[in-house]
């Protein structure tokens, strides 16, 4: 329990660190845009969907892997009733 809660702590702790980066980044991206580059705005929006698209991704697959194991259980347990 007590790892729990330090691990929470933690947590909220980098969370904070990390909120503060975003301004940062807004305003490098808005300045690039504002002066006529947008390559690198549009760089990091790409990154942005990559990194949101893989959560999906894993948990897509894992839930195949677990559909497919369930399903072979069954038919496992049909034969070994059927013989």
């Amino acid at each position: 329990m007590k790892r729990l809660i330090l691990l929470l702590l933690v947590l909220v702790i980098a969370a904070t660190d990390v909120a503060a980066q975003c301004a940062m980044c807004r305003s490098t991206l808005e300045n690039n845009y504002a002066s006529g580059n947008p390559g690198i705005a549009a760089g990091i929006n790409t990154g942005i969907l990559y990194l949101l698209s893989m959560p999906y991704l894993a948990v897509l697959i894992i839930g195949y892997l677990w559909f497919k194991s369930t399903r072979n259980a069954q038919k496992l347990s049909q034969r070994s009733i059927e013989r």
